[in-house]
């Protein structure tokens, strides 16, 4: 059994005289430990909301409704009370949040919100609690330790600030660490160091990981299973190089190609997905990502897209999906599973065998060319 298994969560949002907003609609994924999967979209596809209804970090406001799973050792932390929740938030469950400036508390010491966590899950106290929180601040790359607890939000650079961030999440050596674009906002030097950071936690210590972001790159040389979301659902889910090789859902073709690549030449134009994400309100007929797909058709409206498993165990909702070069359309179809039955994604086991490559992430690019690298 994984050890969190997501089973159609879904997330909506009414207010008195309007319509719902179905944030996130029928999303599901597993992690196991060690694993790092990632949640992949543009800005407003509900991965953000996805997390945070996990974590049970949602506001409370009159029309929220939270439904689906989220069980994580045998507990469905959808369903615990404040109480629980907050027993295994920190401890066992912990989360690097989008931007630290805002996420850290401006008038309290560095020092003092990472012993909180201390505190409250360990029962360090005194000095022994500032000598674990000047260690964790050491691991974590901060120079000068002790004198950096001392400091203020406002005096760290925003790369320090990340890692005080995480920091404070790994404080209890947590066995599910959510991290909502943990690189934002940051140069590239210092994004290549968080995310080194995150491995070696994964490596050395079997956490499970899930990466939310929108930087493919990052996607490219971190996560293992990739979810894409678009529009609250999850549109394709496969093993990160059977994905880069040959993505089969438009939109994640449309994401690769945005993407600039080291072997562009000279001149050569970005290929961009026109348009925006759709507003929800109100909730689209059929596929809502049809008003933007190159590849649409008259089936595209109407009936939400099937989850259509392919042979190699990825999953994905189109009714007429990016051919695969050399296979008939439809011949690498295992099954099909109406909306209704399976709202989610499945995890992919397998990967195909020897697809082409999408240039500049498939087998064409030697590992260490993945965009993040």
């Amino acid at each position: 059994m994984a050890l969190l298994e997501v089973d159609d969560l879904s997330v909506t949002f009414a207010r008195r005289g309007q319509r719902t907003v179905h944030a996130v609609d029928g999303v599901s994924f597993s992690v196991d430990a060690g694993e790092v999967v990632g949640l992949v979209g543009e800005s407003g596809c509900g991965k953000s909301v996805t997390s945070l209804a996990i974590m049970g970090l949602l506001p409370k406001q009159p029309g929220l409704r939270v439904g689906g799973k989220a069980v994580f050792d045998g507990t469905d932390l959808i369903q615990l009370d404040d109480r629980s929740r907050r027993d295994i938030r920190g401890r066992d469950v912990a989360m690097i949040f989008q931007d630290p400036l805002s996420s850290l508390n401006p008038v309290i010491p560095i020092g003092l919100q990472v012993t909180e966590v201390l505190t409250r899950h360990r029962g360090m106290k005194g000095e022994a609690a500032t000598r674990e929180a000047a260690d964790l601040l050491d691991r974590v790359g901060i120079p000068d330790p002790r004198r950096r607890l001392k400091e203020y939000p406002h005096q760290l650079s925003g790369g320090m600030r990340q890692r005080a961030l995480i920091a404070m999440a790994v404080a209890c050596q947590p066995r599910l660490l959510i991290a909502d674009e943990p690189t934002t906002a940051l140069d590239v030097t210092i994004q290549a160091q968080i995310l080194e950071l995150l491995k070696d936690l994964v490596r050395d210590s079997g956490t499970a990981l899930v990466m939310i972001t929108h930087d493919l790159g990052v996607v490219a040389g971190m996560c293992d299973t990739v979810n894409v979301l678009y529009a609250g659902r999850v549109v394709e889910t496969a093993t990160r190089r059977p994905l880069f090789r040959q993505p089969r859902h438009p939109y994640t073709e449309g994401l690769l190609a945005s993407v600039p690549r080291l072997d562009a030449g000279r001149g050569e134009r970005l290929n961009p997905i026109p348009g925006s994400v759709r507003d929800l309100l109100p909730w689209p007929d059929g596929c809502a990502f049809a008003p933007r797909c190159p590849r649409r058709v008259d089936d595209c409206v109407g009936e939400p897209p099937e989850l259509v498993i392919a042979h190699d165990g990825r999953g994905y909702r189109c009714v007429n999906p990016v051919p695969v070069p050399g296979l008939t359309p439809g011949a690498d179809v295992a099954a099909t599973v109406p909306t209704e039955a399976a709202p989610g994604a499945v995890p992919a086991q397998a990967e195909p065998a020897d697809p082409p490559a999408v240039p500049g992430f498939g087998p064409a690019a030697r590992e260490e060319e993945t965009p993040h690298e």
